[in-house]
């Protein structure tokens, strides 16, 4: 019996994160998987980390990119992935989210007419200045599988003419963290300890987005919004990403900056925290995993089920705006009862329609 052989793409935080799980599945389904990393992320902190710790195999292929412009960026991953996939002839290539890598991963594949396997497809933040949102929908209109990990990215694909292939599944994210849950807490005190925080008496902090890293004005006006939080006695803990490190200032009380941390320390962190402030994606979806509010720092949200609920509040970039919504984050009974994103079980949900997709080529 020929075993399948399929192509995932990585090359970001989130997407080692979301691996884990798929690829624990798809090899109990023996299905053999070649794992290519582009490159974009490359820090130990914010790459191999990841393999070193949540036992995600290493990449076959490493292609090293970098970080360079958008159009040079996805261009070049573009051809080495041709390259690859051409030497490879997988029977059906896996992308994830919304990265440069995603949708570099897409064009490569259907240019060669392999098929594309979109994991978190159809969310939507219906801001086209963000790339992140022109890559996932360009990714959405090339994928043959589309997984969706919500009843809103469904709906928002299906408005889009987009309903065969698709799959309501689930957040694979919350495989990852309930396969972990355990180690968090054995995690939680050393790391509480280590920077002098208390349970439920410190916040987390994570900024990335182009559109709020690369605007001045915004960025300053986030640092005001959090030291207005700060002075109320809410201490502060904020993992910086590389490509900001030299516009974060150390000099802001309260407010205690590290480097990149692990899946598992920052998910030890967020689950003794009292609030998350956040302009990520992954963030905002783990922070509901540990019943945690979430003030998202951007002017929408692609998880909306959240605001719905109340527990995720969108402050934009405005000082005031910011301290309000962490105000009534804090007075406010929330609820996070309902299981919005699945059961923990996505990961072998996808493994089987890929598997059934492969059997019916």
């Amino acid at each position: 019996m020929n075993i399948p052989v399929i192509v995932t793409i990585v090359g970001a935080r989130p997407q080692f994160i979301k691996a884990v799980a798929l690829s624990k599945a798809l090899e109990k389904m023996r299905i053999k998987e070649i794992i290519i990393h582009t490159g974009q992320h490359y820090d130990y902190e914010m790459s191999q980390i990841f393999f070193d710790t949540l036992g995600l195999k290493e990449p076959k292929y490493h292609l090293e990119i970098g970080s360079l412009s958008h159009g040079a960026q996805t261009g070049r991953m573009v051809e080495k992935i041709e390259e690859v996939l051409l030497k490879e002839k997988p029977k059906g290539v896996i992308v994830y989210g919304d990265t440069n890598s995603t949708l570099a991963g897409a064009l490569a594949s259907v240019k060669l007419h392999i098929p594309v396997f979109h994991i978190e497809a159809g969310l939507r933040s219906f801001n086209r200045t963000m790339p992140e949102e022109i890559n996932r929908v360009l990714t959405d209109h090339i994928s043959t599988l589309l997984f969706a990990p919500s009843d809103s990215a469904v709906r928002n694909l299906k408005k889009e003419g987009l309903q065969k292939g698709v799959y309501r599944t689930g957040d694979i994210m919350l495989d990852t963290y309930l396969m972990f849950k355990k180690k968090f807490e054995e995690h939680s005190k050393a790391i509480l300890k280590k920077y002098e925080l208390k349970e439920k008496q410190y916040g987390i902090v994570t900024i990335h987005r182009e559109e709020n890293t690369n605007d001045k004005d915004k960025f300053n006006s986030i640092l005001k919004g959090l030291e207005a939080i700060l002075k109320e006695g809410m201490k502060l803990i904020f993992p910086v990403h590389p490509r900001i490190r030299n516009i974060v200032p150390d000099n802001i009380e309260g407010l205690i900056i590290t480097k990149p941390m692990s899946y598992l320390n920052t998910q030890a962190l967020l689950s003794k925290s009292a609030v998350v402030l956040t302009d990520s994606g992954g963030i905002q979806k783990e922070a509901y995993f540990h019943k945690v509010p979430c003030v998202t720092l951007r002017n929408e949200t692609e998880w909306v089920e959240l605001n719905k609920k109340g527990v995720n509040l969108v402050a934009g970039t405005s000082p005031d705006s910011i301290k309000k919504c962490f105000h009534k984050l804090m007075i406010k009974k929330l609820d996070f009862s309902e299981a919005l994103y699945g059961d923990g079980k996505s990961g072998k949900f996808i493994a089987n329609c890929i598997k059934s997709y492969l059997e019916e080529m």
